[in-house]
């Protein structure tokens, strides 16, 4: 059976090249909005997390009408940490919209997302997006992406790919990159000629492979894939099996059907090859299982999904301030959830620590763990996070650690200051050359070695860098390096940040606190500038004399506070010191709160 009226297509990217808003202008062209209707931007980033931070973190479904055709299109997360994503949607579609910006060019992202849909021998469509930006430079990007598809080894068809030229905020396309487009056409039309149709056996038993969950409080698990063989239909007797499991086959029966109507999802009674469902009913289910009927169990092979490279420790908040803001706090509660989590995120890994009240979390990047970790938060759980570490592996016999790809471009004032800080990280320079007006670099270095370096970049491009990193491979240990130069103020007594205690601190060093903040012992208030940490009493308080002088009523000016986000906490924090996250707070504090203890502990570790 050839499924004529339908085409499954995935958007694949680097991060912040218009993914998203070229599918607003596909759904506002296919008929996806009533007129007059009030539209958003972005409208596929649905979760806060995304809406705040302008990316996109989790693959979602939509479907666009074009004449008589439907085109299920997937969007897909450009960020490298969330590269998982991309992998396993890949299975779902015949085919990929490659977008390439005009002034950027092909980045890191896009070469890990070509070669994935290369091997799955995707049809690719190439699409130059933002030509209307001032500094475009479209016929040297389109030598770029020749040149990519070179190097990885493209077949004649692959080079042969169509090209096309759009701007997804205005809603065109064209095929010449010298005349501008009125509408989308062009591309949907593109789709509908160079994209396979679906093809499978309809009256042969079921095949679904599960690419994705949801998850509703009312109908629990939701399963999202693509029918491979076979019709699925409501109240119809399932079996489940996995091709990576010796676990039997779980029975189970399908409650409900849905498939993708623009934003929307419409029930319907069954469905058949090639279409992309979600379906309740099933509760045990798991991304990579395959829904069968009993007689004909053949459950589908899964898209082997890249391994964590970094791992951070979460355990259970044992401050003096644990429990007053979180509303799931026990090691109980925050494992569940953490297991939860790894059922619908292929490229997570959760195993037990060293401790009852401890988990090892093993993500792609501090992204990737970073925005779990507010996740949580946001949910009402109270935890404790470790500074990130990279998994290290053996091989022959030698520890081999990850290194990443790391592109950077940055105004040409910025590069001796980039290039010294990254030789000193134990950075290899790759490439050099210019991109407009701006200097772009390629560097190969060790995931541990950028640790706590963006927040330099940024300060030492004056704001203006822009940093992108792809996970390389494994190589040969590169040798013990220094990437944190400061030390720590840390809070000597429970009690309360008062005026005249942060006047006598802040000339020690930057503050974290601002006044009447509550503190605890242990508690890091401030960044030390040398190598060293400092106990330091920002609780103290003027004693009132019967003498009066001068100066002693003038107001004392105190330096405002450097307020840290997730991601800067993360970079800051040392191997013995740890995050304290809750829904209302983020405090940075030592491992060892007693000052008498940790001292101890420290002057074992230097015998």
């Amino acid at each position: 059976m050839v499924r004529e009226d339908l085409r499954n297509v995935a958007i694949i990217a680097h991060v912040d090249h218009g993914k998203t808003t070229l599918v607003d202008g596909l759904l506002q062209q296919g008929g996806a909005y009533h007129e007059n209707q009030a539209t958003t931007e972005r409208v596929m980033d649905s979760n806060a997390l995304e809406k705040e931070r302008g990316i996109t973190i989790l693959a979602k479904n939509t479907a666009i009408r074009y004449g008589d055709k439907k085109i299920n299109v997937i969007d897909t997360p450009g960020h490298a940490d969330f590269g998982g994503e991309v992998e396993r949607i890949l299975k779902m579609v015949n085919g990929v919209i490659l977008l390439v910006d005009a002034a950027e060019g092909p980045m890191p992202q896009t070469r890990f997302v070509l070669r994935k849909a290369m091997e799955l021998n995707h049809r690719i469509i190439v699409v130059v997006n933002k030509i209307d930006r001032p500094d475009a430079r479209v016929h040297e990007v389109i030598d770029e992406v020749l040149e990519l598809l070179i190097d990885l080894n493209a077949t004649d068809e692959q080079l042969d790919s169509p090209m096309l030229f759009c701007s997804g905020r205005a809603g065109t396309a064209s095929f010449s990159p010298d005349v501008e487009g009125t509408d989308l056409k062009p591309l949907l039309g593109t789709i509908i000629d160079y994209i396979p149709c679906p093809e499978g056996e309809e009256d042969e038993p079921l095949q679904l492979l599960v690419s994705s969950i949801d998850y509703n409080d009312y109908v629990g698990k939701i399963g999202v894939g693509r029918i491979e063989r076979g019709t699925l239909s409501v109240n119809q007797e399932v079996m489940v099996a996995n091709y990576h499991s010796e676990d039997a086959p779980r029975r189970a029966k399908i409650i409900s059907i849905y498939q993708f109507e623009g934003l929307s999802r419409t029930q319907v009674q069954s469905a058949t090859v090639g279409d992309i469902v979600c379906f309740s009913g099933v509760e045990e289910l798991s991304i990579g299982d395959t829904l069968c009927v009993n007689g004909a169990i053949e459950p589908l092979e899964f898209v082997k999904v890249s391994e964590p490279t970094m791992e951070m420790t979460f355990s259970v908040n044992d401050s003096p301030f644990a429990g007053k803001e979180g509303k799931f706090v026990t090691s109980r509660q925050i494992r569940d959830r953490l297991y939860k989590e790894t059922l619908k995120d292929v490229s997570l890994r959760v195993t037990d620590g060293d401790t009852t009240d401890s988990f090892k979390v093993a993500g792609r990047g501090e992204m990737h763990l970073s925005i779990l970790i507010e996740t949580m938060r946001r949910e009402g759980y109270e935890l404790c996070c470790s500074t990130p570490r990279v998994l290290y592996k053996t091989i022959d016999g030698t520890l081999h650690e990850p290194m990443e790809r790391v592109s950077i471009d940055v105004p040409d004032e910025s590069v001796g200051a980039v290039v010294q800080k990254l030789g000193a990280r134990k950075g290899e320079l790759l490439e050099m050359g210019k991109a407009g007006s701006r200097t772009r670099l390629e560097y190969l270095i060790p995931s541990r070695c950028l640790f706590g370096y963006r927040s330099e970049f940024m300060t030492d491009t004056k704001g203006e860098g822009i940093l992108n990193t792809l996970f390389d491979g494994y190589q040969p240990f590169k040798g013990e390096v220094v990437t944190r130069f400061t030390g720590s103020l840390i809070a000597s007594e429970d009690g309360e940040a008062t005026s005249y205690g942060l006047f006598n601190t802040q000339d020690r060093g930057a503050m974290f606190i601002g006044v009447q903040t509550p503190v605890y012992e242990g508690m890091i208030v401030g960044e030390c500038p040398k190598m060293e940490d400092i106990v330091v009493n920002v609780c103290k308080k003027k004693h009132l004399t019967a003498i009066r002088s001068k100066g002693a009523d003038e107001a004392l000016i105190l330096t405002p506070p450097r307020i840290m986000s997730l991601e800067q906490a993360i970079e800051y924090i040392g191997e013995d010191e740890l995050i304290e996250v809750t829904p209302k707070s983020l405090r940075l504090r030592k491992k060892i709160l007693n000052t008498q203890l940790r001292l101890k502990a420290q002057a074992k570790l230097s015998k």
